[in-house]
């Protein structure tokens, strides 16, 4: 299928659907690709592990992190 057909094809939606459809096409231009998230990712952890070593921040405990979530959601 070619884009002309495609357009052709989309330009007959109802309303709803081509705003969808946009919202879909423009979103996936602005998402970040795998690699962009893994050296987002690993910037993000290099930056916690600075934190925790420098002592600007405590480590809590994955339990005491599970019973704080817990208690939220009741």
């Amino acid at each position: 299928m070619n884009l002309e057909k495609i357009e052709d094809e989309a330009l007959h939606l109802p309303k709803d659907e081509r705003a969808k459809l946009v919202q879909r096409l423009v979103l996936s231009l602005e998402s970040p690709s795998d690699e962009e998230l893994r050296a987002d990712w690993l910037i993000e952890a290099r930056r916690r592990a600075d934190e925790l070593d420098s002592g600007l921040v405590q480590a809590i405990s994955g339990d005491e992190v599970m019973r704080k979530a817990r208690a939220l959601i009741k």
